[in-house]
Formats: structure tokens, C-alpha cells, sequence
């Protein structure tokens, strides 16, 4: 069996990809290692010199499909990968589709992805830096997010578009993108020292936020499996307002939820607003 390793990158994998189904390797004869264990029963074989003599049309919406895929992070990440691409390139295109077992993960993993760039978007806080420590630093703006998946470089433009002509910085346990105002500089592997300009600016707004979302928070409308589905636990820590949820949440549960109104609104003068039944 022949073990590669892509470094997780999908040009790398799609050029030994393709040398590998020029020379007809089989997706049984071939594996990826993930992780420093990789595949203990893969004999180490080397890939094929050069072009093989088998020559396929592949589909561009494949390929398409395929560099999607290629940055979900799990299980036989690009083992699948392959397998799809070896049955397609030889005429059975069913793998692309939902109703065919590659085909039903494939798109599964292809939706994942989307959903994690969503996420991207929606819950990535910008923190300003300091006036001195901007100019020094030449950056505006800086933030660290966790995605599940590899999502950050393509992703990423939604905000060049949003943010205009600011500088900023999107620092992740892997990756790290930074804008200067006029270009993207991507990193594969996230610089150590942007990722603790991110993790360690404070951001002289967080009170007031707090402070507004602590009284808008409405009890009464409170669902927690909703909160969870569109709001994941892993992003709260990252999020200013994250350690309050917790607290909101369990509050609304012991009597905030059957009064419908904040604990601080109902300590006022006046007469005592009850949540309507039925």
C-alpha cells in the first residue's frame, strides 16, 4: 500500500491525486496518514514517477466540489476524496450525487463546510486596538475564532468587503489571515505572534456591550436547544458576552422565563408584569 501525506493541503493532494490515478491506482492501494500515528498497517511505497498512460475527463463542478470538501477536517479526509474521484474518472458519476453512499457524504461534508464559514461570519468579534498600538502594529482590528474546519482562507473575503480599507487580523489555532488594506496575506500555519495579538487585546467597549446585553436579553423567549443550534457552546468562550449566557440561561430557568421580564426590570416600581398564559 502506498501512505502519503498532503499536509492537509488540497493542491498537494490533488497533484498526487492525479498521478496516482494516471498509473491506475486503485483507492484500495493507497492511503493518507492523519495524525503522527497515520496508518500503521501502510507499507511505505513510493508514488509514481511521473504521468500515467490513463487519461480521464473529470467534470470542473468535481473538482469544484472536491476542494470544498477537501477542508472538512475528520476521518478518511482525503481517502474519500479520492475514491469519489476514481470512480467518477471512470464513468460512474453517481458518486457526486446525494443518493450514493460517497456521494451522500461527500455532499454531507460539502454542507459542513458551508455551515462553518457561516459561523465564520456570524461570530468572529473584531477588537480595535489602541491608537499607539495600531500604528505600531500596523492593524486596526483584531480577532481569534476556532473553526471546526479549514474555512478561513476562503471565507475570509466576506470581510475585506464589510471592513472596507481597515487593517485586520484573524488569528486561529492553525491558520492565520491578515489584511492590509489593499491585499490578503494568508498563513497556513498561524505566526505565534499574531495569534497572541488576538488572544490577548482587551477591548475597551466589552462593559457597555455587556451591560446592553444583560438587560436586552429577553427570558421569555428564551429556547436553549435553538440558542445551542444556532449559537454553539465551542464559540461561546470567544465571544464577550459568552460567560454571561450560562448564567442568563439558568436564571430564565428558575424564574426570569415565568415572570418574562429581567430580574432588575421587576425590582422597579409599578405594577407586576406576569408572562401570559396559553
Amino acid at each position: 500500500m502506498i501512505a502519503l501525506d498532503c499536509d492537509d493541503c488540497f493542491a498537494t493532494w490533488r497533484n498526487q491525486a492525479r498521478r496516482l490515478l494516471g498509473h491506475g491506482v486503485d483507492p484500495a492501494e493507497v492511503t493518507w496518514n492523519q495524525g503522527p500515528m497515520g496508518d500503521l498497517l501502510a507499507a511505505v511505497a513510493p508514488l509514481p514517477d511521473g504521468p500515467g498512460p490513463f487519461r480521464a475527463r473529470i467534470p470542473a463542478s468535481l473538482l469544484a466540489q472536491l476542494e470544498q470538501a477537501g477542508r472538512y477536517r475528520g476521518e478518511q479526509r482525503w481517502n474519500l476524496l479520492y475514491e469519489v474521484l476514481w470512480r467518477v474518472a471512470h464513468g460512474d458519476r453517481t458518486a457526486m450525487l446525494a443518493g450514493d453512499r460517497l456521494g451522500s457524504e461527500l455532499q454531507r461534508r460539502i454542507r459542513q463546510v458551508g455551515r462553518e464559514a457561516h459561523h465564520l461570519h456570524a461570530f468572529v468579534r473584531f477588537v480595535p486596538l489602541p491608537a499607539r498600538l495600531a500604528e505600531h502594529l500596523q492593524l486596526d482590528l483584531v480577532a481569534y475564532h476556532e473553526p471546526a474546519h479549514d474555512v478561513l482562507d476562503s471565507a475570509a473575503g466576506h470581510f475585506v468587503d464589510r471592513l472596507g480599507r481597515q487593517r485586520w487580523l484573524i488569528a486561529t489555532p492553525r491558520e492565520g489571515i491578515r489584511f492590509d488594506g489593499q491585499t490578503l496575506d494568508y498563513h497556513r500555519q498561524c505566526p505565534e505572534d499574531w495569534r497572541q495579538w488576538a488572544r490577548n487585546a482587551e477591548d475597551p467597549e466589552a462593559e457597555l456591550w455587556l451591560t446592553y446585553y444583560r438587560h436586552t436579553f429577553n427570558p421569555a423567549r428564551l429556547n436553549p436547544d435553538a440558542l445551542r443550534q444556532h449559537l454553539p457552546e465551542r464559540f461561546w468562550r470567544h465571544l464577550p458576552e459568552g460567560p454571561l449566557i450560562p448564567e442568563l440561561v439558568g436564571q430564565a430557568r428558575h424564574g426570569k422565563q415565568r415572570d418574562g421580564q429581567a430580574w432588575e426590570v421587576a425590582q422597579q416600581a409599578g405594577k407586576r408584569i406576569r408572562k401570559a398564559e396559553g
